[in-house]
């Protein structure tokens, strides 16, 4: 990825041009302009360079408490599992048996990697967003869900233990879907991915003829608020997941589009669900949430929920916020399913994003993409840093940067000079002492 980095941009100059729109900010803010200017959207997305930074997370957490507070928002949805996420939603909600705190509750969110959502820091912030639903009504208070198409037979079992409840003539249809995929379920998808080489739409008639009848006998339903919403979207992602894994085994961009085109399909559902003014939160990683066309992803056939936002809802009501940090500490594996290990994460590349923001300044600082698009920024693509939950950081220059256009990528961006490694909640060393999560007292 050397080339993107080697006689691309005036250095000087753009390091002039970052030095004239940077906001400098500190443990305790300011962060005022920059929540006055992304408040006004309907759908604010704040992203991360990897899954495993603690203060990616505590400044989500931060942004995020603010817009709900002054700004109306009313959920915030996750790169995460839905049913996994749908629990944790109950418990913020106050929903009867819904577990006792956000530290049980998260603790079962068992898929890997673990860390992404079982944390100290999802932790803190359950346990505010319990606390402000406490005086509000049913139909206002905030929620948590999840946008990931990963949860195939957990979603399955959910359907099932809705059905055997409310509508056990229905359970014989959700059981001959669950029984299809069950002999596959041993290997995360991969096993089923392969028989659909052999046999195409293995599955498929299954799970499309479910989600048809739920959506038939959805208006018959008379449950609480949410839960046969959430079975309907537990539907969906069978349909979804099933795709999913069907086109994992041809390769390509396919199978990427299939999960944001999900994601989008459920932010747009959950915004009719919450009403027609209704304002949204997304938390995903910079690559799902800025905007694709404005990096090498375009080349290759991949969208974005980022893009599909900004096309479905107009520019103006979508805000993408990036994050990036030029060196520290993050958590990950050194491949899927690996044991998660506390990795350095190495100064930035010459030449990339990260390396010009720290050359302007060793400190925090953040900027509105508005003032970086009358400067080379527009023009020419600098590589981006981008971690994911498996990571090799003695080879990230050769796979962990995104070619990309910054001021069209992103609406803001938020820099940090030094990052440490998110608190897992199932890591036995890190005990039960919460560490601090917030920017400052709030």
């Amino acid at each position: 990825m050397d080339h993107y980095f080697k006689h691309t941009l005036d250095t000087t100059v753009s390091i002039a041009d970052l030095h004239r729109a940077a906001h400098p900010f500190t443990k305790g803010g300011n962060l005022d302009l920059l929540i006055d200017k992304i408040g006004h959207a309907r759908v604010v997305m704040l992203g991360e360079a990897s899954h495993g930074n603690h203060e990616y997370y505590k400044w989500r957490n931060y942004i995020s408490q603010r817009l709900i507070a002054e700004k109306g928002f009313n959920f915030i949805a996750v790169e995460g599992d839905w049913p996994d996420c749908y629990r944790f939603n109950r418990y913020i909600k106050h929903y009867d048996q819904s577990g006792s705190s956000a530290f049980n509750v998260l603790h079962s969110f068992n898929r890997w990697p673990t860390w992404m959502w079982a944390n100290w820091e999802i932790t803190a912030l359950g346990e505010w967003l319990y606390n402000y639903n406490v005086s509000l009504s049913v139909e206002k208070k905030i929620g948590f869900y999840g946008l990931d198409v990963y949860s195939l037979w957990e979603s399955m079992e959910a359907i099932l233990a809705y059905l055997r409840k409310e509508d056990p003539a229905m359970v014989s249809v959700a059981e001959e879907a669950y029984q299809c995929f069950e002999p596959y379920r041993t290997e995360e998808g991969h096993g089923y991915a392969r028989a659909t080489a052999l046999v195409p739409e293995l599955c498929k008639t299954e799970v499309v003829n479910l989600l048809r009848d739920i959506r038939q006998r959805f208006p018959h339903y008379d449950t609480d608020h949410e839960s046969a919403f959430s079975t309907e979207q537990n539907a969906l992602v069978a349909v979804h997941a099933e795709n999913y894994y069907s086109a994992m085994i041809k390769g390509g961009p396919h199978s990427w589009n299939i999960r944001d085109l999900h994601m989008e399909e459920t932010l747009e559902r959950l915004l009719q669900f919450h009403g027609g003014q209704s304002k949204a939160i997304i938390w995903a990683h910079n690559t799902h949430i800025g905007d694709a066309r404005a990096t090498d992803m375009a080349s290759e056939g991949m969208v974005n929920i980022g893009e599909l936002a900004r096309a479905k809802f107009g520019e103006h009501q979508v805000a993408l916020v990036g994050f990036g940090a030029y060196q520290g500490h993050v958590i990950a594996g050194k491949r899927w399913g690996a044991r998660m290990a506390n990795m350095t994460v190495p100064p930035a590349q010459t030449g990339s994003w990260e390396y010009l923001l720290r050359n302007e300044g060793d400190c925090n600082k953040w900027f509105l993409m508005d003032d970086l698009r009358n400067t080379q920024f527009l023009e020419v693509p600098v590589g981006h840093r981008a971690i994911g939950v498996v990571y090799h950081p003695e080879y990230e220059r050769y796979g962990n940067y995104v070619p990309s256009i910054l001021p069209l990528r992103y609406d803001a961006f938020i820099y940090l000079d030094h990052v440490t490694a998110l608190h897992p909640l199932h890591i036995k060393p890190d005990g039960t002492q919460m560490p601090e999560t917030y920017p400052f007292g709030v």
